[in-house]
């Protein structure tokens, strides 16, 4: 098949959406597939271009097997809710051309557009049309929602009915639409998808990342001494509430056995390093390589999962498919009855978003208790395995891709 991919993240982002998308197309094509990809310039995290690329440049090169066309698109450094709204609008119109001609001249059996960006899945739908393809929407979150929700995006009513019009009728033009988890499979259907173009297309745990037998190197290098680790790792922004890391750690100042460390970056890293001044059980870190992730994720004792109720089954975090092949408990924070509960249970703990003393008694808890570490510890790497297993999810997509029929009455159960 020819199959074309509209994403505004890809490699050599490390984190995030980028690494997904990346997966996906280098799988599909390693699977004999002709792949092409337009993307964005890559920034994220840092919201800045990475070196080597300029954000108002067309480029173009060939990785993995993937041919990828990179479109220029307005990079905010500070990006508020309006200035994303522009990001996301300026990729939609820089990769209008690209996708126009691969639609009339390529010809894609497939389109496949990645959001987010929602507001760029219309290009990639009428690009489809051209080509007389199969279209098909793949959602990691609910980018308005979760906007609104988290208090990134603040609009009118009348502002925000328009949108949600327009994330209605963009869900319902695809042939398929998928997400990440039963529970956004469901919300998608509420939306007015019709049940039968919906599809769960579940991320997955990176298959270099598993429990260590050994200490790892990155312990040492940030002098770590204490024999237990909290750590959170991954995009610091409003979504994740992480403000509760820097409470619990406050609340377990007493405690000299235990570090916390928060590895990342984003738009909310200098608010909660000002918010975290004067403790001297949390330490703040640049994101590692990713050829060194599973030994940063060894480094924890305890991984850290804090998620704002308002996001709740808005966006399932995809770091928690790597906390659980580490092979390491999650303590989250989450209402009982959403995805992520749903996915914790078992290999972690899970307390109520915004209760910071829960969320500190649950992680004092797992350290205490070894029997009970244990135990989770293993079922995290048995579920990280069985559930979230790299060759097996997408070996099943590229099945009901090539197949182009769906049955949803067994795949969102």
């Amino acid at each position: 098949m020819r199959i074309l991919v509209h994403g505004l993240n890809y490699a050599p982002e490390q984190v995030g959406i980028a690494v997904y998308t990346t997966g996906m197309a280098e799988a599909l094509a390693r699977m004999g597939h002709e792949v092409r990809v337009v993307s964005g310039q890559p920034y994220y995290p840092q919201w800045r271009v990475m070196a080597g690329h300029k954000p108002w440049a067309f480029s173009r090169c060939t990785s993995a097997g993937v041919e990828v066309v990179r479109v220029p698109h307005y990079i905010p450094r500070r990006p508020t809710g309006a200035r994303r709204v522009l990001h996301h609008l300026s990729f939609a119109v820089s990769s209008f051309w690209p996708l126009a001609w691969h639609g009339l001249v390529w010809r894609p059996d497939v389109v496949i557009a990645i959001a987010p960006s929602l507001i760029g899945a219309p290009v990639a739908r009428l690009t489809a049309a051209l080509a007389g393809a199969r279209s098909w929407l793949h959602l990691q979150d609910f980018e308005l929602e979760a906007a609104v929700a988290t208090g990134v995006l603040r609009t009118r009513r009348w502002i925000s009915h328009l949108a949600s019009r327009f994330e209605q009728g963009v869900l319902r033009s695809f042939d398929t639409v998928s997400t990440i988890s039963p529970q956004m499979c469901k919300r998608l259907i509420a939306k007015g998808v019709a049940a039968e173009r919906v599809t769960e297309f579940r991320n997955w745990a990176d298959a270099d990342v598993r429990p260590l037998s050994y200490l790892p190197k990155v312990r040492a290098e940030w002098e770590i001494s204490t024999p237990h680790v909290a750590l959170y790792s991954g995009n610091i922004a409003n979504k994740q509430g992480i403000e509760i890391v820097v409470e619990a750690a406050r609340l377990l100042r007493h405690r000299r056995d235990l570090t916390f460390v928060v590895c990342g970056e984003g738009p909310k890293r200098v608010e909660i390093e000002a918010l975290a001044g004067g403790l001297e059980n949390l330490r703040f870190h640049d994101l590692v390589r990713k050829e060194r992730l599973n030994e940063l994720l060894a480094l924890a004792s305890v991984h850290l999962l804090p998620q704002r109720a308002e996001a709740a089954d808005l966006v399932l975090p995809s770091k928690l498919t790597n906390m659980l092949a580490s092979g390491r408990p999650v303590v989250a924070t989450a209402a009982a009855g959403t995805g992520l509960a749903h996915e914790v249970e078992g290999c972690g703990l899970v307390t109520s978003p915004g209760d910071a003393a829960a969320f500190a008694a649950a992680i004092e808890r797992l350290v205490d208790d070894r029997a009970l570490h244990s135990e989770m510890s293993a079922a995290a790497r048995t579920r990280a395995i069985t559930r979230w297993s790299e060759q097996a999810i997408l070996a099943e997509f590229e099945t009901r891709l090539t197949e182009g029929r769906l049955d949803a009455a067994e795949l969102v159960r």
